[in-house]
């Protein structure tokens, strides 16, 4: 498994719904399942009511892929209702990287 492309994703919840966030970044990982270029994805908690999801791919397509599939749309849905600000997407190139 070798990956090339990333993204990081950092989310801030609205006052209030810091365990809707949660609860919608459990049932993400359910969705990245069905992903086959989904390599290595985490959703974290950075403090508060501040998270992030990082996550990794072979290739661009994998990528894309991602951005337009499942986990990409229902963040588009609900990012209004859970969110304070647009969720703001960071694209990586990975330089080394060590996986099992």
């Amino acid at each position: 498994m070798s990956v090339a492309k990333g993204l990081w994703v950092t989310l801030e919840a609205q006052p209030g719904k810091e365990a809707d966030v949660e609860e919608f970044l459990n049932v993400g990982r359910s969705l990245v399942d069905e992903e086959p270029a989904t390599m290595p994805w985490f959703a974290v908690k950075l403090g508060p009511t501040t998270y992030a999801i990082v996550d990794f791919f072979p290739d661009d397509a994998g990528r894309t892929a991602h951005l337009q599939g499942r986990v990409g749309q229902a963040l588009g849905e609900r990012a209004d209702e859970l969110f304070a600000k647009a969720p703001d997407i960071v694209q990586l190139d990975v330089l080394a990287a060590k996986l099992p």
